[in-house]
């Protein structure tokens, strides 16, 4: 069955780095696009950033532009977010969503599974 694993949230200061993984098993991992979405305590889901199943292109939420890189490796089954210059407002449980095709999803009408997520919490 399709698995999607998050893993390496934590606790990281202001300013700090985090990296988190996606661990992917149950498909054709290189034929999907995949997505991390996040939801803050109180708040609605956020979509963060999205990756082609080729890595050929890659979105990003106006809020971690120029901060989060995503990147996946095929050969791996696994996607990455590569978190920097973190802050408070980045606090949230973050999840990656399959797409249904090779473009990343967008939207939940646009996701078939999810992980469990991965905390994330900012604070000094």
């Amino acid at each position: 069955q399709v698995q999607l694993v998050e893993s390496g949230g934590g606790l990281a200061q202001p300013g700090g780095s985090l990296r988190l993984s996606c661990a992917a098993s149950g498909f054709t991992f290189s034929n999907y696009g995949i997505t991390w979405a996040r939801q803050a305590p109180g708040k609605g889901l956020e979509w963060v950033s999205g990756i082609y199943s080729d890595g050929s292109d890659t979105f990003y939420a106006d809020s971690v532009k120029g901060r989060f890189i995503i990147s996946r490796d095929n050969a791996k089954n696994t996607v990455y977010l590569q978190m920097n210059s973190l802050k408070p407002e980045d606090t949230a449980l973050y999840y990656c969503a399959k797409g249904r095709t090779k473009v990343p999803a967008w939207g939940e009408y646009e996701t078939d599974y999810w992980g469990q997520g991965t905390q994330v919490t900012v604070s000094s």
